[in-house]
């Protein structure tokens, strides 16, 4: 059982009023909840890391539940997840948080339907990544592709990982890109 020792927790929230335009008649919330680990993994190549995933488990359903506590459990209507490796891993080790991350966030937010959007890489200490959103029921709605910007200047060290996930309440202020519209969602199969 490898050990995926916390370091620390960061949670960055927004409140988005205009986005150059009029305020919006109702502001979009944003929330993205990270967490700094040991890499059990970290200068050496393991041949088997599946079953790691389920150690990261409790991760997803803690960093989850940071994101709810900071948005309310009723609105989130788009979500998305992310890593990186620090010096000495892979980006295999990132690919860890697929499971355990998107489906800690589908098991809360109930239908959930669409793939959870992600993005992974190795990078050095203050490394940033955009996380990317997309909404919870259906990939083609455009209103809902976005992405917030993780950086924690002292993460990942040599031998971490950041594990991210991000969730988001409406669509982008001032959308107007057409396309698929949140109220035309179905729902069947996660595309539409």
């Amino acid at each position: 059982m490898p050990d995926f020792a916390i370091r620390k927790t960061v949670l960055i929230t927004e409140t988005i009023l205009h986005d150059g335009g009029a305020p919006a008649p109702r502001p979009r919330h944003r929330a993205l909840a990270a967490a700094v680990v040991a890499n059990p993994f970290a200068g050496r190549h393991e041949p088997v890391l599946q079953p790691a995933m389920e150690d990261l488990k409790p991760l997803g359903e803690r960093l989850t539940a940071m994101l709810i506590g900071a948005l309310g459990e009723g609105a989130i209507d788009g979500y998305g997840k992310g890593a990186i490796v620090g010096e000495a891993g892979e980006i295999e080790h990132g690919a860890l948080w697929h499971v355990p991350g998107g489906y800690a966030m589908r098991g809360r937010l109930n239908p959930s339907k669409a793939i959870v959007p992600s993005a992974m890489k190795v990078g050095r200490m203050g490394a940033s990544l955009d996380v990317p959103l997309g909404h919870v029921n259906a990939a083609y709605v455009r209103s809902h592709f976005d992405a917030m910007t993780l950086v924690i200047p002292d993460a990942p060290r040599a031998g971490e990982i950041v594990f991210a996930l991000a969730m988001a309440c409406g669509p982008r202020i001032h959308s107007r890109m057409g396309g698929l519209e949140a109220w035309e969602v179905t729902g069947e199969d996660g595309l539409r």
